[in-house]
């Protein structure tokens, strides 16, 4: 329930945030929140993290779709039942689905949160992604660091 729970929240905060950068914003309009660090900037993104594969809206689609059920599919195989494992898993769901939604009913993604010349322009399903395997493998290392740990204490 975790999972699906979280993958919902963070679809829907996209969503939303999507919504009202295309209802409120101009293509290419930027509006300053913090000066010369971060604003929020109208961006289509045709291609994947940082505009790699621009263009290719079909395949990055069907990418989707095949890490999606990847995901499910063999979530046993890589994830323990740990509640860590579980955010990470709703966090690439919900960000997956997000871009995936924007992928198919726009032709692009909507990407928004600027952060200058720091990095490149994402949005909430972006960051849930990123967020969702970095607490997988934060949490897999200390996992693994613990198990060799209480291995080398074990009496032999």
């Amino acid at each position: 329930m975790l999972v699906l729970g979280l993958a919902f929240i963070i679809l829907v905060s996209d969503q939303w945030t999507k919504r009202w950068v295309l209802d409120g914003f101009a293509l290419g309009e930027s509006r300053d929140v913090i000066p010369g660090f971060f604003r929020l900037t109208y961006i289509r993104n045709t291609g994947a993290a940082w505009g790699l594969f621009g263009g290719h809206n079909n395949g990055l689609v069907l990418l989707s779709l095949l890490m999606l059920a990847a995901l499910l599919l063999f979530r046993r195989s890589f994830l323990s039942p740990t509640p860590a494992h579980r955010i990470a898993l709703g966090c690439m769901i919900g960000g997956i689905v997000g871009n995936l939604a924007d992928r198919v009913r726009l032709g692009y993604v909507v990407d928004f949160l600027d952060f200058s010349k720091h990095f490149p322009a994402f949005n909430i399903a972006d960051s849930a992604i990123c967020v969702g395997v970095g607490i997988y493998i934060l949490s897999s290392f200390f996992a693994d660091l613990s198990a060799r740990r209480a291995a080398r204490a074990a009496p032999a």
